[in-house]
């Protein structure tokens, strides 16, 4: 296994364990601030897995594509990644 792909799903159990520890949070009625605090580092952590995705998608995929002469369809998923990640 890849260092990134090990080190994505490390960041994705910790996300699981966290999402895990807010729905616990939710149902023993814990103070809302924290709640909203747990939310806020979900959110991060799904972030940065976003971010690790783009990175190696953009310095992969994309030049591979650029280089075999899908650079309309790198172009596309370019701009598409831009969208989503400014939702």
């Amino acid at each position: 296994m890849s260092p990134k792909k090990s080190k994505l799903i490390r960041r994705l159990n910790i996300i699981e364990g966290q999402v895990r520890g807010l729905r616990e949070m939710i149902e023993k009625d814990k103070y809302c601030i924290d709640i909203i605090t747990q939310s806020s580092a979900v959110k991060q952590g799904l972030s940065s897995v976003e971010d690790i995705l783009m990175e190696e998608h953009l310095s992969d995929c994309t030049i591979k594509q650029i280089k075999s002469g899908n650079s309309k369809k790198a172009i596309g998923e370019i701009i598409e990644v831009y969208k989503l990640k400014r939702k």
